[in-house]
């Protein structure tokens, strides 16, 4: 079932707009009647041209608008300076009625236009079907072109000029949410490496859970790659990191680690490098981004530690890479745990609960219970200090510093950071970085 229409009248001139008034009643009246109670919200999407009043251009579309009863309080008209700024207004309506079932009635010659800024700014959540809009014979002065051949695509300069046209519109946006905030541990010497760990502030991202730095977008969120990549490049710009030069593990949650450079596997939780000037970095949104860093041989790494990818060793495997890759001394080698769910709130079943109770039963809280509390930070820091690296060479605050300036509990700090625990399936994701420096 259709949940919102959008009305594309972004390509018609303004003195044209007053001769389909009929036609829009027609079409609103037609989805009126097509649709289930209760209706669709409707936006008809309209070009602002530069320094003209937007009231004043919207008032002329209302008088046919205002006869269509049951859409008088389900109707927007959006006016705005480009497509990209229009559609991502009705993105934002979209998003905030948790709507993701939409038509698009659009001239055909505006088609494939359409559908290479949908690509860039909605992801697979959303479904779109077309409508061709048919013009009535008695608007003489308005032409719409030919349709397209299926086979036919969009120039490639065309394309190019789009993704510009949405990248200058993002980078326009305000950051929400406050400033961008990067967390850094002393224990990384910062005249050798670039590090740091983000909280959620500082990035245009919108929908709450999401909002505002998220660092991460997949098939089964709302947040785009385009509004991540903003995001990224308001991060890197802030750190201090080249963000064509960035390179995030591919999360599998188990063990296998890139090393940089050669073949890159299909999917991986930990990354090292020693090359200068390339970011390396690992998610998390309760999972623990850890960090390695080598001063001596002057190499780095990032892993992503889930519960899984703890139990599979991934931190040490990260830490062998570097030993068997670039000569490093595993006692050289510094460690920093990120923001990361604690022992305070999360919760495994049973059996898997007693895989940690295996590695020391410190790590789990009512073990006894059908749901114990699990400290998959603790855990990480045991499996590391078997595998040889030295407790001081480790920071988890949780552990040695209860006064925390890096490991803290993300679901219990919901101003900070985003949590899938606690914010559920449509969560954001932090990061932690590390480069070495030039």
């Amino acid at each position: 079932m259709v949940e919102a229409v959008l009305l594309d009248l972004f390509s018609l001139p303004a003195n044209l707009q007053s001769n389909i008034q009929g036609l829009l009643r027609n079409t609103l009246e037609t989805i009126e009647k097509c649709s289930s109670i209760p209706a669709p919200f409707v936006y008809v999407m309209c070009c602002q041209k530069q320094g003209s009043e937007k009231n004043s251009k919207q008032e002329s579309l209302l008088p046919a608008l205002r006869e269509v009863q049951s859409l008088k309080k389900r109707l927007e008209v959006v006016r705005a300076l480009t497509t990209a700024a229009a559609l991502y207004t009705i993105k934002q309506r979209l998003d905030e009625k948790d709507l993701s079932i939409i038509k698009i009635i659009l001239p055909t010659l505006r088609k494939d236009l359409m559908k290479v800024y949908i690509d860039h700014l909605f992801t697979a959540v959303y479904q779109f079907e077309f409508e061709d809009l048919q013009v009535a014979s008695d608007c003489e002065n308005l032409q719409i072109a030919e349709p397209r051949s299926e086979e036919q695509t969009l120039p490639t300069q065309d394309v190019a000029l789009i993704r510009s046209e949405i990248q200058l519109y993002l980078e326009s946006l305000p950051s929400l949410k406050g400033e961008l905030t990067i967390l850094r541990s002393s224990l990384i010497p910062d005249d050798i490496f670039l590090h740091g760990f983000t909280t959620r502030t500082g990035g245009i991202s919108y929908i709450p859970t999401l909002s505002s730095c998220n660092l991460f977008s997949s098939s089964k969120r709302r947040d785009p790659q385009v509004v991540v990549k903003e995001n990224l490049r308001r991060l890197a710009n802030a750190a201090g990191f080249n963000p064509e030069a960035f390179h995030r593990v591919k999360i599998d949650h188990a063990n296998a680690v890139c090393i940089m450079g050669k073949t890159e596997p299909d999917s991986y939780d930990g990354i090292v490098t020693n090359q200068k000037g390339v970011t390396i970095a690992a998610p998390g949104a309760d999972c623990i981004p850890v960090l390695f860093a080598d001063p001596v041989r002057k190499a780095c790494g990032a892993a992503h530690s889930g519960w899984k990818g703890t139990l599979l060793g991934v931190s040490m495997a990260t830490v062998n890479a570097m030993v068997s890759e670039y000569g490093c001394n595993v006692k050289d080698i510094l460690v920093v745990l990120g923001p990361s769910v604690g022992p305070c709130c999360y919760k495994l079943p049973h059996e898997s609960a007693k895989e940690f109770h295996r590695i020391d039963p410190k790590c789990v809280r009512l073990f006894d219970s059908a749901s114990p509390y699990i400290d998959i930070r603790r855990a990480t820091r045991i499996l590391l200090e078997s595998g040889g690296i030295l407790p001081e060479n480790i920071q988890d605050d949780s552990v040695t510093d209860q006064n925390q300036n890096i490991t803290f509990c993300t679901a219990c700090h919901p101003d900070k950071f985003y949590s899938h625990f606690r914010d559920g399936t449509n969560f954001g994701t932090q990061i932690g970085f590390i480069s070495i420096k030039d």
